[in-house]
């Protein structure tokens, strides 16, 4: 699988898309980004594409947008993520992403993960 790369604009979008909210950390993942709460994440970019993790009701409203669709992989996208439309306003898309956040929000954070012992040079 191709991990596409995001260029400066891409990254500087999303920063641009990214709440400032108490809790929301952002951080690389995979050469690209994530934007996270209570450890979930709710956006993601995945080369050009941001992705906005959503409830299953608003999961159809956004794909029905003219340039929404999957996010991800082509040939295994992320369930419960949708891709936004690149051309929308700035306010519908802060507007979509808060609703990720909320709807992110409100899941049980997610335990982090043990810390794998060292091996020991034998």
């Amino acid at each position: 699988m191709q991990i596409p790369k995001p260029t400066d604009a891409d990254k500087e979008r999303f920063a641009s898309f990214a709440p400032t909210a108490a809790g929301v950390e952002v951080k690389p993942m995979f050469g690209n980004l994530g934007a996270f709460v209570n450890g979930n994440m709710f956006m993601g970019l995945f080369g050009f594409d941001v992705g906005i993790k959503l409830p299953e009701d608003d999961q159809q409203r956004v794909p029905a947008e003219p340039g929404a669709g999957p996010f991800g992989p082509e040939e295994r996208p992320m369930g419960g993520y949708v891709a936004i439309p690149a051309d929308w306003p700035a306010g519908t898309a802060t507007d979509w992403i808060g609703r990720s956040l909320a709807h992110v929000a409100s899941l049980p954070p997610k335990k982090p993960k043990a810390a794998r012992p060292r091996r020991q040079p034998g």
